[in-house]
Parts: C-alpha cells; sequence; structure tokens
C-alpha cells in the first residue's frame, strides 16, 4: 500500500500497560454465636464475584481493524463516498459491519486522537498540532490518499456571473468586494456562504483561497458569511437565494446552482471543475482526500483499506470525485 505514510517518525507503539486488579472493599464474614466463621456466606460470594468478573466486568477492547466492526467518523464531503464504499464492501464480506458518520473532518481526527473511531475522513490533511496530541496519547496517525475532489464555486442560476479569479473570491469571501457589481455582476449585495469551521473544506478554502496560499497571510472569513451546517445546506441556499454564492465539493452540485470557472490569476484561463481538470491540474482549487488511521492497519482494517485503494476506486466517479487513476 505505497499510499500509506507515517506522519511522525516510524516507531512502534507503547505495549498496552496492564492496570491492576480493582480493589474491593471485603466485610468481615458473620460469625456464627461468635464461634468463628460460617462458610457458606463466603462460598456464596466467592460465587458472586467469579460471577461478575465473567459477566459484568469491562472485557478490553479490540485493536483499531483486528475485528470484522469498522467505525468511522469524519468529514461530511466523503460521507456519501464512505457510505458507498461501505455498503459495496459489506455486500461482498457480510461477516464485516462498518458504521459511518459525519460531523466533520475535525471530528473525525478528534475521534482518532481520542481512539473512538477505527478511520478518520478527512477533506484536509492533520494539523501539526492535531499530530502532537495523537502522539501525547500513544498514538501515530498514518495518512491515506484515497480520492481527490474538486471545490467548486456556486451561485444561483439566474447570476450573470460566470467566471472569478482566485484574487476576486479573496476579496469577496474576506469581506472586501460586497456587491455584485464590483465584480461584473448586477448592483445586487453579495450573500456569503460558508461551511462552519470544522469542517475541512473550511479549513482548505480559508488556507488556499481566502489567504491565497499564503502562509504569513492572516486574513478572515468576513464576519458576514452565514455558516452552514452541511453540503445539503449550502446546495439549498443557492438554489433559492439570487444574490447567494457558496463553495462545496463537486460531488454535491445539484441541478439548482450554476458553476463559476476559476482563474489562478486575472489573466485567466478560467476553468470549470471536472475530474479532467483536477487531474491535469488546470483547475485552481483542488485537494486530496484523505482517510486516517491510528498506526498501521491489521487484519481487516487493512484488507478494507486495500481494496477502497483497488476496487473501491471504482465508484468514486459515480459520485462525483475523481479516482487515483
Amino acid at each position: 500500500m505505497n499510499r500509506a505514510r507515517f506522519l511522525p517518525t516510524q516507531q512502534r507503539l507503547p505495549a498496552p500497560r496492564a492496570l491492576p486488579p480493582t480493589r474491593r472493599s471485603r466485610a468481615p464474614f458473620p460469625r456464627r454465636g461468635g464461634r468463628g466463621f460460617s462458610f457458606l456466606p463466603a462460598i456464596l460470594l466467592i460465587l458472586c464475584l467469579s460471577a461478575l468478573a465473567g459477566c459484568g466486568a469491562p472485557q478490553p477492547t479490540s485493536r483499531p481493524g483486528s475485528h470484522n466492526a469498522i467505525q468511522i467518523k469524519g468529514s461530511d464531503t466523503m460521507v456519501n463516498l464512505a457510505l458507498a464504499w461501505a455498503e459495496a464492501y459489506m455486500q461482498a464480506h457480510p461477516e464485516v459491519e462498518i458504521s459511518v458518520s459525519g460531523g466533520g473532518s475535525g471530528t473525525g481526527i478528534t475521534a482518532l486522537i481520542n481512539g473512538t473511531t477505527d478511520i478518520a475522513d478527512a477533506s484536509r490533511e492533520m494539523k501539526a498540532e492535531e499530530i502532537a496530541s495523537a502522539k501525547e496519547n500513544g498514538i501515530t496517525p498514518v495518512e491515506f490518499v484515497v480520492a481527490y475532489d474538486a471545490i467548486a464555486i456556486v451561485v444561483h442560476p439566474s447570476n450573470p456571473v460566470g467566471e472569478l479569479t482566485l484574487q476576486q473570491l479573496s476579496g469577496i469571501y474576506s469581506g472586501k468586494t460586497t456587491n455584485w457589481r464590483q465584480v461584473g455582476g448586477e448592483d445586487r449585495p453579495i450573500v456569503l456562504l460558508s461551511r462552519e469551521s470544522n469542517s475541512g473544506t473550511y479549513v482548505y478554502f480559508l488556507e488556499n483561497v481566502v489567504r491565497l496560499g499564503k502562509k504569513e497571510s492572516n486574513l478572515l472569513f468576513s464576519p458576514d458569511a452565514l455558516l452552514m451546517p452541511s453540503s445539503e445546506g449550502i446546495s439549498a441556499e443557492v438554489s433559492q437565494n439570487p444574490n447567494a454564492i457558496g463553495y462545496d465539493g463537486l460531488g454535491y452540485v445539484t441541478a439548482g446552482q450554476k458553476v463559476l470557472a476559476v482563474a489562478r490569476d486575472p489573466g485567466g484561463p478560467y476553468v470549470l471543475p471536472s475530474a479532467q481538470t483536477v487531474m491535469d491540474g488546470s483547475y485552481p482549487i483542488a485537494r486530496n482526500l484523505y482517510m486516517y488511521t491510528a498506526g498501521r492497519p491489521e487484519g481487516t482494517l487493512k484488507a478494507y483499506l486495500e481494496w477502497i485503494l483497488g476496487q473501491g476506486q471504482a465508484l468514486i466517479a459515480t459520485l462525483g470525485f475523481v479516482p487515483l487513476r
């Protein structure tokens, strides 16, 4: 699996440490007439403690991927793709159970750091501070690039604007440009739609569009931007608001939206997002989609990731994303 890489230097995870047995308080056995112990209560107590140890006590959890249940959390952009992969794999491997939930890339990465998920889906790379937090918890994240995506700029179909540069988009989303007339449109206020800050798409757009990829930039989204909880929320608002502009993964574009061509520089060329323009590098707002595991995957988890990077690639284009090959 040549697409996997350790983020920090490869190292062995610390060996699990056995916890000391739970201390239990013991009351003295009752005496019979003050003359010694009664053995019947003692026997009953031993049997009860044995039953509790066998039935009610917590059992050790399996290592991620070493059992037939896989938990996946994270990116809302990837959730439909992750569900399609899970359903197809479970049909071919009915002994495996895969559960998928969204919540944003940040949510998935936090779950990975806390040890509450097997896979974190993310539409951005893990941050240095997230990697450090994982290492503090004894977890070495392993990164897998599983697909590519384009972030489409969408407006209402009635909007006459058909193309924008990255510089114009930065001005719009930072609040410097507030009227469509300033970018060749009608005299209307611009209504900004954005994903919430926990979204990997939000982070990518902030760093690569609002800040134009400049690490020294401190530009932020305009405080007037409406933060939408989901990709579907942006689609719904754009389709009914002629003044709105939004950004979203290409797989979430609907017939009720108009997709704008984007140029890196004012001189063009202006390029529409597609599988071809992502693969040839001509569309300027494209990115990797990631899965992260806590250490090198083994067993069922390893087999599943190998399938995603192999046969599972055939499903990617049907959902509007771009396969690795």
